[in-house]
Protein backbone atom coordinates (compact mmCIF):
# COMPACT_ATOMS: atom_id res chain seq x y z
CA UNK A 1 0.00 0.00 0.00
CA UNK A 2 1.23 3.32 -1.03
CA UNK A 3 2.50 5.96 2.02
CA UNK A 4 2.61 9.73 0.81
CA UNK A 5 3.78 12.50 4.24
CA UNK A 6 1.12 14.65 4.95
CA UNK A 7 3.02 17.34 3.39
CA UNK A 8 3.19 15.89 -0.01
CA UNK A 9 0.03 14.78 -0.29
CA UNK A 10 -1.33 18.05 0.23
CA UNK A 11 0.98 19.65 -1.91
CA UNK A 12 -0.18 16.88 -4.90
CA UNK A 13 -3.43 17.20 -4.25
CA UNK A 14 -2.98 21.11 -4.73
CA UNK A 15 -0.94 20.71 -8.05
CA UNK A 16 -3.98 18.42 -9.12
CA UNK A 17 -6.89 20.66 -8.48
CA UNK A 18 -4.79 23.74 -10.09
CA UNK A 19 -4.39 21.74 -13.24
CA UNK A 20 -7.68 21.15 -13.22
CA UNK A 21 -8.94 24.91 -13.62
CA UNK A 22 -8.76 25.53 -9.71
CA UNK A 23 -7.45 29.17 -8.44
CA UNK A 24 -4.10 28.76 -6.06
CA UNK A 25 -5.83 29.64 -3.08
CA UNK A 26 -8.78 27.55 -3.51
CA UNK A 27 -7.01 24.46 -4.17
CA UNK A 28 -4.97 25.08 -1.18
CA UNK A 29 -7.74 25.13 0.68
CA UNK A 30 -9.37 22.02 -0.72
CA UNK A 31 -6.24 20.32 -0.71
CA UNK A 32 -5.65 21.13 3.24
CA UNK A 33 -9.23 20.04 3.97
CA UNK A 34 -8.80 16.64 2.22
CA UNK A 35 -5.30 15.44 3.62
CA UNK A 36 -6.90 17.25 7.65
CA UNK A 37 -9.80 13.99 6.94
CA UNK A 38 -7.13 11.89 5.89
CA UNK A 39 -4.29 12.15 8.84
CA UNK A 40 -7.62 11.80 11.40
CA UNK A 41 -8.01 8.18 9.62
CA UNK A 42 -11.64 9.86 7.91
CA UNK A 43 -10.24 8.42 4.97
CA UNK A 44 -13.75 8.72 3.33
CA UNK A 45 -13.66 12.52 3.51
CA UNK A 46 -9.96 12.85 2.82
CA UNK A 47 -7.87 12.21 -0.89
CA UNK A 48 -10.86 9.64 -1.52
CA UNK A 49 -12.87 11.99 -2.52
CA UNK A 50 -10.33 13.69 -5.34
CA UNK A 51 -11.41 11.59 -8.31
CA UNK A 52 -15.02 12.66 -7.63
CA UNK A 53 -13.91 16.38 -7.52
CA UNK A 54 -11.99 15.88 -10.40
CA UNK A 55 -15.04 14.62 -12.25
CA UNK A 56 -17.65 17.17 -10.85
CA UNK A 57 -15.30 19.46 -12.51
CA UNK A 58 -14.70 18.34 -15.55
CA UNK A 59 -18.33 17.30 -16.36
CA UNK A 60 -18.90 21.22 -15.54
CA UNK A 61 -21.23 20.54 -12.70
CA UNK A 62 -19.19 22.02 -10.29
CA UNK A 63 -17.89 25.72 -11.36
CA UNK A 64 -14.34 26.29 -9.65
CA UNK A 65 -14.12 29.95 -10.58
CA UNK A 66 -17.33 30.37 -8.20
CA UNK A 67 -17.55 32.01 -4.41
CA UNK A 68 -20.95 32.71 -4.36
CA UNK A 69 -22.46 35.48 -2.77
CA UNK A 70 -25.11 36.78 0.30
CA UNK A 71 -28.25 36.50 -0.71
CA UNK A 72 -29.91 38.28 2.44
CA UNK A 73 -28.75 39.34 5.77
CA UNK A 74 -30.37 39.83 8.90
CA UNK A 75 -29.05 40.51 12.48
CA UNK A 76 -27.57 37.13 13.18
CA UNK A 77 -28.45 35.60 10.63
CA UNK A 78 -26.97 35.27 7.09
CA UNK A 79 -28.04 33.15 4.12
CA UNK A 80 -25.78 33.16 1.53
CA UNK A 81 -25.64 31.21 -2.19
CA UNK A 82 -23.05 29.11 -3.10
CA UNK A 83 -23.57 29.31 -7.05
CA UNK A 84 -22.50 26.26 -7.46
CA UNK A 85 -19.05 26.78 -6.32
CA UNK A 86 -16.57 24.39 -4.79
CA UNK A 87 -18.08 23.16 -1.49
CA UNK A 88 -14.56 24.08 0.67
CA UNK A 89 -14.69 27.40 -0.64
CA UNK A 90 -18.67 28.10 0.35
CA UNK A 91 -17.50 26.29 3.41
CA UNK A 92 -14.75 28.75 4.34
CA UNK A 93 -16.96 32.06 3.10
CA UNK A 94 -19.88 30.83 5.61
CA UNK A 95 -17.72 30.36 8.25
CA UNK A 96 -16.22 33.89 8.23
CA UNK A 97 -19.67 35.38 8.30
CA UNK A 98 -20.86 33.04 11.48
CA UNK A 99 -17.64 34.10 12.90
CA UNK A 100 -18.60 37.78 12.42
CA UNK A 101 -21.95 37.46 13.81
CA UNK A 102 -21.16 35.22 16.63
CA UNK A 103 -18.72 38.28 17.90
CA UNK A 104 -21.27 40.71 17.26
CA UNK A 105 -25.01 39.54 18.24
CA UNK A 106 -23.23 36.20 20.27
CA UNK A 107 -24.81 33.70 18.07
CA UNK A 108 -24.48 33.61 14.15
CA UNK A 109 -26.32 31.08 11.91
CA UNK A 110 -25.42 31.31 8.15
CA UNK A 111 -26.87 28.68 5.62
CA UNK A 112 -25.88 27.97 2.30
CA UNK A 113 -27.90 27.13 -1.09
CA UNK A 114 -26.82 25.39 -3.93
CA UNK A 115 -23.23 24.32 -2.83
CA UNK A 116 -21.17 21.37 -3.24
CA UNK A 117 -19.37 18.88 -0.82
CA UNK A 118 -17.18 20.47 1.32
CA UNK A 119 -15.17 17.32 3.13
CA UNK A 120 -16.03 16.84 6.79
CA UNK A 121 -18.30 19.10 8.75
CA UNK A 122 -15.51 18.64 11.53
CA UNK A 123 -13.18 20.34 9.56
CA UNK A 124 -15.26 23.51 9.60
CA UNK A 125 -16.90 23.12 13.00
CA UNK A 126 -13.24 23.57 14.49
CA UNK A 127 -12.92 26.13 11.95
CA UNK A 128 -15.50 28.09 14.69
CA UNK A 129 -13.99 26.80 17.69
CA UNK A 130 -10.22 27.75 17.34
CA UNK A 131 -11.60 31.05 17.61
CA UNK A 132 -13.13 30.07 21.01
CA UNK A 133 -16.48 29.80 19.70
CA UNK A 134 -18.92 26.67 19.72
CA UNK A 135 -19.52 25.59 16.15
CA UNK A 136 -22.46 23.66 14.76
CA UNK A 137 -22.20 22.10 11.39
CA UNK A 138 -25.15 20.45 9.56
CA UNK A 139 -25.33 19.71 6.09
CA UNK A 140 -27.63 17.79 3.57
CA UNK A 141 -26.82 15.18 0.74
CA UNK A 142 -27.67 13.01 -1.67
CA UNK A 143 -30.72 10.77 -0.96
CA UNK A 144 -29.03 7.59 -1.17
CA UNK A 145 -31.01 6.50 2.35
CA UNK A 146 -34.21 5.81 2.73
CA UNK A 147 -36.69 7.00 5.05
CA UNK A 148 -37.91 4.38 8.06
CA UNK A 149 -40.33 1.72 6.87
CA UNK A 150 -39.47 2.85 3.33
CA UNK A 151 -37.39 1.54 0.72
CA UNK A 152 -36.41 4.25 -1.79
CA UNK A 153 -33.99 7.41 -1.31
CA UNK A 154 -35.16 10.75 0.39
CA UNK A 155 -32.64 11.50 2.69
CA UNK A 156 -28.52 12.06 2.74
CA UNK A 157 -26.58 10.62 5.30
CA UNK A 158 -26.87 14.36 6.80
CA UNK A 159 -23.97 14.25 9.07
CA UNK A 160 -24.20 16.46 12.71
CA UNK A 161 -21.36 17.99 14.03
CA UNK A 162 -19.81 20.45 16.94
CA UNK A 163 -16.50 21.46 18.00
CA UNK A 164 -16.42 22.65 21.60
CA UNK A 165 -13.23 24.27 22.85
CA UNK A 166 -11.94 23.80 26.04
CA UNK A 167 -8.81 24.82 28.43
CA UNK A 168 -6.28 21.98 29.50
CA UNK A 169 -8.04 19.10 27.23
CA UNK A 170 -8.09 19.25 23.37
CA UNK A 171 -11.49 20.70 21.99
CA UNK A 172 -14.43 17.69 21.57
CA UNK A 173 -15.47 17.38 18.66
CA UNK A 174 -18.35 15.16 17.29
CA UNK A 175 -18.98 14.97 13.79
CA UNK A 176 -21.38 11.96 12.82
CA UNK A 177 -23.34 10.57 9.58
CA UNK A 178 -27.44 9.94 10.84
CA UNK A 179 -26.95 6.87 8.82
CA UNK A 180 -24.88 3.50 10.51
CA UNK A 181 -22.20 4.80 8.53
CA UNK A 182 -20.58 7.87 6.10
CA UNK A 183 -21.77 6.97 2.32
CA UNK A 184 -18.15 7.52 1.35
CA UNK A 185 -17.19 4.53 3.43
CA UNK A 186 -19.21 2.08 1.36
CA UNK A 187 -17.96 4.07 -1.77
CA UNK A 188 -14.42 3.59 -0.91
CA UNK A 189 -14.98 -0.12 -0.17
CA UNK A 190 -16.20 -0.42 -4.06
CA UNK A 191 -13.25 0.94 -5.21
CA UNK A 192 -10.65 -0.69 -3.27
CA UNK A 193 -12.93 -3.93 -4.19
CA UNK A 194 -13.65 -4.96 -0.81
CA UNK A 195 -16.37 -8.15 -1.13
CA UNK A 196 -18.26 -7.38 1.82
CA UNK A 197 -18.87 -4.96 4.23
CA UNK A 198 -20.27 -5.01 7.77
CA UNK A 199 -24.02 -6.02 9.11
CA UNK A 200 -26.45 -2.56 9.34
CA UNK A 201 -24.66 -0.67 6.88
CA UNK A 202 -26.44 -0.34 3.79
CA UNK A 203 -29.87 -2.74 1.89
CA UNK A 204 -30.01 -3.14 -1.57
CA UNK A 205 -31.66 -1.56 -4.12
CA UNK A 206 -35.27 -3.87 -3.05
CA UNK A 207 -34.86 -2.44 0.86
CA UNK A 208 -33.34 -6.11 2.31
CA UNK A 209 -30.16 -5.78 4.75
CA UNK A 210 -26.77 -6.56 3.09
CA UNK A 211 -23.55 -7.20 3.75
CA UNK A 212 -22.10 -7.36 -0.35
CA UNK A 213 -20.20 -4.53 -1.21
CA UNK A 214 -21.67 -4.51 -4.74
CA UNK A 215 -25.00 -4.99 -3.61
CA UNK A 216 -24.77 -2.02 -0.85
CA UNK A 217 -22.83 0.55 -3.61
CA UNK A 218 -26.45 0.14 -5.40
CA UNK A 219 -28.77 0.09 -3.11
CA UNK A 220 -28.87 2.68 -0.12
CA UNK A 221 -27.62 3.04 3.49
CA UNK A 222 -29.27 2.33 6.36
CA UNK A 223 -30.57 5.23 8.99
CA UNK A 224 -28.68 5.07 12.45
CA UNK A 225 -30.88 3.63 15.03
CA UNK A 226 -33.94 3.41 12.71
CA UNK A 227 -36.68 5.64 13.39
CA UNK A 228 -34.64 7.73 15.12
CA UNK A 229 -31.74 8.33 12.40
CA UNK A 230 -34.33 8.75 10.21
CA UNK A 231 -35.75 11.73 11.92
CA UNK A 232 -32.76 13.23 12.41
CA UNK A 233 -32.00 13.04 8.99
CA UNK A 234 -35.21 14.80 8.57
CA UNK A 235 -34.18 17.49 11.40
CA UNK A 236 -30.93 18.10 9.38
CA UNK A 237 -32.75 18.95 5.99
CA UNK A 238 -35.20 21.45 7.46
CA UNK A 239 -31.80 23.13 9.18
CA UNK A 240 -30.24 23.23 5.76
CA UNK A 241 -32.52 22.59 2.70
CA UNK A 242 -35.82 23.73 3.88
CA UNK A 243 -34.54 26.94 5.41
CA UNK A 244 -31.68 27.49 3.33
CA UNK A 245 -34.79 28.03 0.43
CA UNK A 246 -31.83 25.31 -1.84
CA UNK A 247 -32.83 21.88 -2.64
CA UNK A 248 -34.41 18.92 -0.78
CA UNK A 249 -34.44 15.36 -0.65
CA UNK A 250 -34.88 14.11 -4.61
CA UNK A 251 -34.06 17.40 -5.86
CA UNK A 252 -30.39 17.26 -5.09
CA UNK A 253 -27.51 15.26 -7.35
CA UNK A 254 -23.84 14.11 -5.71
CA UNK A 255 -20.61 13.41 -6.08
CA UNK A 256 -21.54 10.14 -8.14
CA UNK A 257 -23.85 11.67 -10.52
CA UNK A 258 -22.76 13.53 -13.75
CA UNK A 259 -25.07 15.66 -15.34
CA UNK A 260 -26.63 17.24 -12.79
CA UNK A 261 -25.60 19.86 -10.30
CA UNK A 262 -25.39 18.38 -6.31
CA UNK A 263 -27.18 21.54 -4.79
CA UNK A 264 -26.00 20.97 -1.30
CA UNK A 265 -26.83 22.82 1.74
CA UNK A 266 -25.23 23.37 4.62
CA UNK A 267 -25.64 25.18 7.58
CA UNK A 268 -23.01 26.79 10.37
CA UNK A 269 -23.89 28.45 13.55
CA UNK A 270 -21.43 29.49 15.82
CA UNK A 271 -22.10 30.28 19.61
CA UNK A 272 -19.76 32.91 21.71
CA UNK A 273 -20.29 31.15 24.84
CA UNK A 274 -18.64 33.45 26.96
CA UNK A 275 -21.61 35.50 26.74
CA UNK A 276 -23.32 32.60 28.71
CA UNK A 277 -20.69 31.51 30.92
CA UNK A 278 -17.38 32.72 32.05
CA UNK A 279 -16.21 30.10 33.54
CA UNK A 280 -16.93 27.48 30.61
CA UNK A 281 -13.65 26.43 29.49
CA UNK A 282 -13.11 25.38 32.82
CA UNK A 283 -16.46 23.43 33.08
CA UNK A 284 -16.30 22.00 30.05
CA UNK A 285 -12.30 20.66 30.99
CA UNK A 286 -14.13 19.42 34.48
CA UNK A 287 -16.96 17.50 32.43
CA UNK A 288 -14.42 15.80 29.78
CA UNK A 289 -12.17 14.60 32.97
CA UNK A 290 -15.36 13.36 34.49
CA UNK A 291 -16.37 11.49 31.67
CA UNK A 292 -13.11 10.07 31.59
CA UNK A 293 -12.29 8.94 35.06
CA UNK A 294 -15.38 6.30 34.56
CA UNK A 295 -14.02 2.96 35.39
CA UNK A 296 -13.61 1.64 31.82
CA UNK A 297 -15.41 -1.69 30.89
CA UNK A 298 -14.23 -5.30 30.18
CA UNK A 299 -12.08 -5.70 27.43
CA UNK A 300 -11.14 -1.94 27.20
CA UNK A 301 -8.24 0.33 29.09
CA UNK A 302 -10.00 3.53 29.41
CA UNK A 303 -12.40 5.91 28.41
CA UNK A 304 -11.91 7.73 25.70
CA UNK A 305 -14.31 11.11 24.43
CA UNK A 306 -15.22 12.50 20.98
CA UNK A 307 -11.90 13.45 18.92
CA UNK A 308 -9.36 11.31 21.12
CA UNK A 309 -9.37 8.56 18.81
CA UNK A 310 -8.81 10.95 16.04
CA UNK A 311 -6.02 12.93 17.31
CA UNK A 312 -4.28 9.87 18.23
CA UNK A 313 -4.27 8.70 14.58
CA UNK A 314 -3.39 12.52 13.38
CA UNK A 315 -0.25 11.97 15.71
CA UNK A 316 0.55 8.51 13.87
CA UNK A 317 0.14 9.75 10.70
CA UNK A 318 2.21 12.98 11.18
CA UNK A 319 4.96 10.72 11.78
CA UNK A 320 4.37 7.80 9.51
CA UNK A 321 2.74 9.10 6.98
CA UNK A 322 -0.74 8.38 5.50
CA UNK A 323 -1.51 4.68 3.90
CA UNK A 324 -3.80 4.94 0.48
CA UNK A 325 -5.22 2.05 -0.74
CA UNK A 326 -4.41 0.67 -4.29
CA UNK A 327 -8.12 1.33 -5.56
CA UNK A 328 -7.83 4.87 -4.24
CA UNK A 329 -4.12 5.27 -5.33
CA UNK A 330 -5.69 3.97 -8.98
CA UNK A 331 -8.44 6.28 -9.39
CA UNK A 332 -6.25 9.29 -8.30
CA UNK A 333 -3.26 8.94 -10.13
CA UNK A 334 -5.63 8.09 -13.42
CA UNK A 335 -7.34 11.17 -12.41
CA UNK A 336 -3.96 12.89 -12.21
CA UNK A 337 -2.65 11.41 -15.68
CA UNK A 338 -5.56 13.01 -17.51
CA UNK A 339 -4.10 16.44 -16.47
CA UNK A 340 -0.64 16.12 -17.01
CA UNK A 341 0.60 16.12 -13.40
CA UNK A 342 2.71 13.35 -12.65
CA UNK A 343 2.67 10.96 -9.78
CA UNK A 344 3.82 12.27 -6.07
CA UNK A 345 6.80 10.04 -4.16
CA UNK A 346 5.96 8.00 -2.20
CA UNK A 347 7.51 6.84 1.57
Amino acid sequence: MPVLSASALREWTERVLRAAGVREDHARLVAVSLVAASLRGVDSHGFHLLPSYLEQIAAGDVDPAQTGEIATESGACLVYDGCNGLGQVVADICCGHAIRLAREFGLGMVTARESNHFGTAAFWAMRMASQGQIGLVFCNASPIVAPWQGREGRFGTNPICMAVPSGLHDPWLLDMATTTVAANRIFKAHTNREPSIPAGWAMDKDGIPTTNTEAAYGGLLMPLGGYKGSGLAMMVEILCGVISGGAMSTQLGGLRVRGKKFRASQTFVAIDVLRMQPEFRERIDWLIGEVKSAAPAAGFEEVLVANEPELRMERDRLQSGIPIPEGTWAAMLAGAARLGVAAPETL
